[in-house]
């Protein structure tokens, strides 16, 4: 199981206790540096204080299920204009919104795609490149925004 896969399972419930939607985790390894993103969202925005709540919190289930074992930074964040995509649920609620998509492996001979979100389907992610629809498997995805 994938690292962050494994922190979203520990920190999805405590986050919504606190009142929060989770949207997805970033793990990011960049040379020496591993900085850790939660995005996360209300109905009423997301101000620095709830990032603040939600990294305090974070933090303490981070220091006793230590899941990563290197230094790392944590970063709590909401989605801003550019919103990350994470989940199937994401892909249909945006659906009819510009994206950028990018792929762990190419599919049908390229990894980035850059079109129309046009929903979710079979587990696959569905985006219209240049009036061409494409099927995106959701678990071979690299990171998805949406076009701000």
């Amino acid at each position: 199981m994938a690292v962050s896969d494994q922190i979203e399972q520990l920190i999805e419930a405590p986050i919504e206790s606190l009142g929060y939607e989770l949207l997805g985790v970033e793990y990011i390894k960049n040379g020496r540096d591993t900085v850790l993103r939660i995005y996360i969202d209300s109905s009423q925005g997301i101000s620095i204080e709830d990032c603040e709540r939600v990294s305090h919190q974070v933090s303490g289930i981070l220091e006793v299920e230590d899941p990563i074992s290197t230094a790392y930074s944590l970063e709590v964040s909401s989605p801003g204009f550019d919103r990350p995509l994470f989940k199937e649920k994401d892909f249909v609620r945006f659906a009819g919104a510009e994206a950028k998509v990018s792929m762990k492996l190419p599919v049908q001979g390229r990894r980035n795609f850059k079109g129309m979100l046009e929903g979710f389907s079979d587990g696959n992610i569905l985006i219209e490149v240049d009036g061409e629809v494409y099927e995106l498997p959701l678990t071979k995805l690299a990171k998805a925004r949406l076009v701000a």
